[in-house]
């Protein structure tokens, strides 16, 4: 296993949209552990390919708090069969987006039809925080960011914060000099 680096906003790589996975094979396998490694140690509760720049419908979750034992998921195009019309709000957070954290109003419930790393069809009905994480992680698959459901003005203030501060990360461009 390894951690890979969680690329960040304005990296134009997040809002590709994820290829479906055809063949779950070792190296999926090996991407899902690297995952789940690097979840962990950023830390975050979940964690899409993209945002290690792989562009693959792949995410990785785990909801489970302070001493709760932890409980690893992983999930192979996951999609969205159902929402409940009741709404929840969670102050979000993102890795791709380090440090800021907005309340998001999202469905309270979802169902997920996933594969699980053996290829298994399965289905998931998920509330509280665990819906949370899996529609967050499911907007990234999409080339969507928390951001994205928040005010304009908010998203185009944060966005250009962090515009700012990858120019300000960039090394200066040395002139050629010709001897």
């Amino acid at each position: 296993m390894a951690i890979r680096p969680i690329i960040t906003l304005p990296d134009p790589r997040l809002r590709l949209v994820s290829e479906p996975v055809a063949v779950i094979d070792a190296e999926i396998r090996q991407l899902l552990d690297d995952m789940l490694e690097t979840m962990y140690d950023a830390p975050g509760v979940g964690l899409a390919a993209i945002q290690v720049a792989v562009a693959k419908r792949i995410l990785v979750a785990d909801a489970t708090r302070g001493d709760e034992p932890k409980n690893p998921m992983v999930f192979i195009n996951p999609q969205i069969v159902w929402a409940s019309e009741e709404l929840g709000v969670y102050q979000e957070g993102c890795l791709s987006v380090p440090d800021y954290f907005e309340e998001v109003q999202r469905p309270a419930r979802v169902r997920v039809s996933f594969l699980d790393r053996e290829g298994a069809t399965c289905e998931i009905e998920a509330d509280g925080l665990l819906a949370t994480v899996l529609q967050h992680e499911i907007d990234h698959l999409e080339g969507g960011l928390f951001i994205d459901h928040l005010s304009r003005l908010k998203r185009e203030r944060v966005v250009k914060k962090f515009v700012k501060a990858a120019a300000r990360a960039q090394p200066p461009v040395a002139d050629k000099v010709e001897a």
